[in-house]
């Protein structure tokens, strides 16, 4: 039997089971719209591992744990990665003109530590992590004095490697201000890549995880996931969400995009714009025993 040709997709009730199946590990929905896509991006599988049929390989993903080595190769084959650093002029504008300054304040009046922990989920080969360190190199007052923590996550350990290994080209550096780019990033060579210098690197760790997992982490400042609750359906989204509001810290910042469509799953934050929610700080009694707000 020879694999499948380019014109052969997957029958519908062959789409129907792998999509069922990708939702129940990946909380990711796959519409009979991307029928074809699929059959693409398994055909690629098949031909990797010599399985001839969609039906064999679907067969063989279920036996599998979804640890496994070949799990990993076809959650990277269905994901999509595209990305690039400083993608989204609005969020950055806010981090680097409003949050950094009210940190820098914060902490220069005694009322926080010196130390940021920030989670970039879904952070595919590490654009995002790498836009936030070079912010806070470039515009945090005495960041050597600081303890910052930025962690990566993504579901496909491909994308982790890929960040992991650092290295941009010059799509993905476009929007990348220019002194930013000359201070933080060294052009390798040749090759029309960069890579961050250490001044960056120090600050970031990246590691695998799927969003529907509950992490073992400590809380974070900040956490950020974009244009990724799209894909999810609504329980996908709400566990994904519940997570991720019980690691901020009170007064933590979860910045999503409006396409995510996630508010109304976003019920224990203040929203402050459209893409920006808060955690409410902590409550305490006050003297006359009245709650009052910190």
């Amino acid at each position: 039997m020879a694999i499948p040709a380019a014109q052969d997709l997957v029958t519908a009730i062959q789409l129907t089971n792998y999509a069922k199946l990708i939702l129940k590990v990946t909380g990711i929905r796959v519409s009979p719209q991307k029928r074809m896509l699929l059959s693409n991006r398994i055909r690629r599988r098949l031909k990797a591992t010599g399985i001839k049929s969609y039906q064999a390989y679907y067969e063989q993903l279920c036996k599998l744990k979804v640890d496994d080595p070949e799990w990993d190769a076809f959650l990277e084959e269905i994901t999509t990665h595209e990305t690039y650093l400083f993608r989204d002029e609005a969020h950055w504008k806010w981090f680097r003109e409003k949050y950094l300054p009210e940190l820098s304040k914060a902490a220069t009046g005694g009322k926080r530590k010196k130390e940021l922990r920030i989670w970039s989920a879904a952070c595919s080969t590490g654009d995002e992590a790498y836009t936030i360190a070079s912010c806070i190199a470039d515009g945090l007052t005495n960041c050597s004095q600081w303890k910052i923590e930025i962690l990566g996550t993504d579901i496909g350990v491909g994308a982790v490697g890929s960040a992991q290994n650092a290295k941009f080209g010059t799509r993905a550096m476009r929007l990348v201000p220019d002194n930013i780019r000359k201070r933080f990033f060294q052009k390798q060579g040749a090759e029309d890549f960069w890579v961050p210098k250490p001044d960056l690197t120090r600050w970031t760790s990246f590691r695998q995880h799927n969003l529907l997992e509950r992490p073992m982490m400590k809380p974070f400042d900040l956490i950020i996931l974009k244009n990724v609750l799209i894909y999810f359906d609504d329980n996908a989204k709400q566990t994904t969400i519940g997570h991720l509001c019980k690691l901020l810290q009170p007064g933590g910042v979860f910045i999503t995009s409006a396409a995510d469509n996630a508010n109304r799953f976003l019920t224990e934050l203040d929203k402050q714009t459209p893409w920006m929610f808060r955690k409410p700080e902590l409550a305490k009694k006050s003297a006359g025993g009245r709650k009052v707000v910190v």
